[in-house]
């Protein structure tokens, strides 16, 4: 016999049905499921300090896509999924109400403070109506009850240690087997209608043939894209050579997104990637992606660790930097017109795309905190408002980090934008795709327009401080770098779709970022 008649299933960053623990003990202990999300209309008022929308355009039309695949995905388990606009906490009342036979509410749990103020508020309404309440774990690779750690006060404020600990003494669980078919829903239980972008006061966004990221949410997009990034194309195996790139679908994994919405699992990644090594090959590359889904955990128990501390000007480390709030300097930024080239062109492909390389957030980040000298959590709340890939403890988390207050063992970290977009984006295809204005301007000479002479200047059609900006500030050590340019002839090392090899010399840039003792990359 079931131990309980109607379970709701309440979904939040864990839009998926494959290794989605809360189906699979609902399914184990109810007659019915209750599948449910909710638009919650405080994920899309302000940020919390500069009052920057909280859900930008692209993340939006990545969730509906992913509502919208899930809904369609439960139909042909014989469920649905049940959405409403409201606040969870209300809304599960209301449906405890209306259902009367609801015996538990059951969701993954949070781990920051807007996310786990709704658990408690959930909590508090199951316990006034005496309904039982389920919780889980399911966001990161590693279960918060398996780490080496005998309580989270003890997480290394360093992630080499994280990983060394995790790697030696934790094994990765396996995942959930997926259920053929899914208790029903109660009957006469409405659906509810998915909302448009325009009913959540958004607009719907022009998708751009430039993007890196020209991909839609859900789960079946995410599983067809690991499909062919592993399986079809072998891509995998080379991930780490090309993940530093600029331009193209493929350089790396794109799977973020996803995974910030819970469309897949770290840990069905990690064994598609065990299985990968065991048929195909295993080699550094198919080890770096775990490497990178280990970032992502470590960031995740920081913010256990740390708590709000996570969004203090001070950050983990309580340390006082006189950051400056310059909307003026931050609107050049953010819309990219610094005058900085590499700088810019990443902003750009942000702002038009909801999307940024690995390689370009660390030097954008950089460049406002360490160059510009501003608030970090301006940089951060910009993030949360375009980046589809949006993950609230990696985002802050990486913040911190590159601001000097977060988890790097290294002082003084500063990203040089000249070396930077020499090394990659050498030929300089980069920025000429996203800063149309320098097109005039041939080979990595684009890098530097203000060190041109007028008369290069007015052959490639740009006016500094006209048709594109002087630099907003330049800093001593970029001059190193401006005469070791190479020639603007030849192709592009990186090529049209990201380098089919990075040059030995950049080969451990990754590495170089958490690892290194050089604080002038």
């Amino acid at each position: 016999m079931s131990t309980f008649r109607t379970i709701i299933c309440l979904l939040r960053n864990d839009l998926r049905f494959q290794d989605n623990e809360l189906f699979h003990w609902a399914q184990r202990n109810a007659e019915y499921i209750v599948p449910l999300y909710c638009f919650d209309p405080r994920h899309y008022v302000g940020t919390y300090n500069y009052n920057l929308p909280k859900t930008g355009p692209f993340r939006l039309r990545f969730l509906l896509d992913s509502i919208r695949d899930l809904r369609n995905t439960l139909l042909s388990k014989g469920s649905n999924l049940v959405v409403r606009q409201g606040k969870p906490e209300e809304v599960v009342a209301d449906l405890i109400k209306q259902l009367g036979s609801v015996s538990a509410v059951a969701f993954h749990e949070e781990v920051t403070s807007e996310e786990l103020n709704v658990e408690k508020g959930v909590k508090d309404v199951c316990a006034q109506m005496k309904v039982k309440v389920h919780t889980c774990w399911g966001s990161t690779l590693y279960h918060r009850d398996d780490l080496p750690f005998h309580h989270i006060s003890r997480l290394p404020d360093v992630y080499t240690q994280f990983r060394k600990a995790v790697e030696t003494q934790s094994r990765v669980r396996p995942v959930f087997p997926t259920p053929e078919q899914l208790k029903p829903l109660p009957s006469g239980l409405e659906e509810g209608a998915i909302p448009t972008a325009e009913d959540l006061q958004q607009t719907e966004p022009l998708t751009d043939p430039r993007s890196a990221f020209p991909c839609s949410g859900g789960e079946s997009q995410v599983l067809a894209r690991l499909k062919h990034y592993f399986w079809d194309t072998d891509a995998v195996a080379t991930y780490k050579e090309t993940r530093n790139g600029l331009i193209g679908v493929d350089y790396s994994t794109k799977f973020a997104p996803w995974l910030a919405m819970g469309c897949i699992s770290p840990r069905y990644i990690y064994h598609q990637i065990k299985q990968y090594e065991k048929e195909r090959t295993a080699n550094q590359s198919t080890y770096w992606v775990i490497f990178e889904l280990l970032w992502r955990d470590y960031f995740k128990f920081v913010g256990v660790k740390y708590g709000n501390r996570l969004f203090q000007v001070k950050g983990l480390q309580d340390k006082s930097i006189p950051w400056k709030k310059d909307m003026k300097l931050f609107n050049a930024w953010k819309e990219g017109q610094t005058g900085v080239p590499f700088v810019d062109a990443n902003m750009r492909e942000l702002a038009m795309t909801g999307f940024m390389s690995n390689r370009g957030r660390q030097n954008v980040a950089s460049f406002l905190t360490k160059d510009l000298g501003l608030d970090w959590r301006m940089g951060a709340e910009w993030f949360e408002y375009l980046l589809i890939d949006h993950d609230v403890c990696s985002n802050y988390g990486n913040w911190l980090y590159s601001a000097g207050i977060g988890n790097d063992p290294r002082e003084n970290r500063k990203f040089n934008m000249i070396k930077q977009g020499l090394d990659y984006d050498s030929n300089g295809d980069y920025v000429r795709q996203w800063v149309p204005e320098l097109q005039g301007i041939k080979g990595a000479d684009v890098h530097t327009p203000w060190t041109l002479s007028t008369a290069a200047l007015s052959h490639a059609h740009v006016s500094l401080g006209e048709t594109y900006p002087n630099p907003i500030v330049i800093a001593p050590e970029w001059s190193r770098h401006v005469n070791k340019k190479p020639s603007g002839t030849g192709p592009s090392q990186r090529g049209k779709r990201g380098p089919p090899h990075t040059p030995k010399q950049h080969r451990d840039r990754g590495i170089d970022f958490y690892f290194s003792r050089s604080k002038n990359l």
